[in-house]
């Protein structure tokens, strides 16, 4: 009787931490978000191949849970202690993608926001590497995030070209 109680929590715990996982990526989009494209973004010189505004809200929107999803798969498996490296490498990416917004957005500075994105993108690929150690799911959903990343560094380096 005592096992159906247990499973019970750990099924709350679990179903829990797969919404913290989620709300947290999420935060940091809201936090990045504060800084949106305006005026100033529509004033830069964009190659032809930039993809409408449009674009940008379902595709990170889409990103962000993959990437929530993908936490909680490795924190399931391992847990905040043994999972420490590979959440941490999480966060810290997290953290760069967030600081990417305001460096671009809110600075308006190109340049430095492209050298940042090539931290950020190196962040993702380590995190990736080290979610698939420990599940191969985990990893496989972090895959779209860095190639729409290795796509954002592009279009940011093709922005800062036209606007130097």
């Amino acid at each position: 009787m005592n096992g159906g109680k247990e499973e019970d929590l750990m099924s709350i715990r679990s179903g829990l931490g797969l919404v913290g996982s989620i709300a947290v990526c999420f935060g940091v989009a809201a936090v990045g978000g504060y800084f949106t494209p305006g005026e100033w973004y529509q004033q830069l010189q964009k190659p032809l191949w930039t993809p409408p505004p449009a674009v940008f809200g379902p595709v990170w929107t889409l990103l962000y849970f993959l990437m929530g999803v993908s936490a909680w798969l490795v924190w399931r498996r391992k847990g905040l202690r043994e999972g420490t490296l590979p959440l941490a490498s999480f966060a810290f990416q997290l953290f760069l993608n967030g600081l990417w917004s305001f460096i671009f957005f809110g600075l308006h500075r190109i340049g430095l926001a492209g050298i940042e994105i090539i931290l950020l993108w190196s962040a993702i690929a380590v995190t990736l590497f080290l979610f698939w150690r420990e599940s191969k799911i985990a990893g496989i959903l972090l895959i779209p995030y860095l190639v729409w990343v290795l796509f954002a560094g592009v279009l940011n380096f093709a922005i800062w070209r036209l606007n130097a």
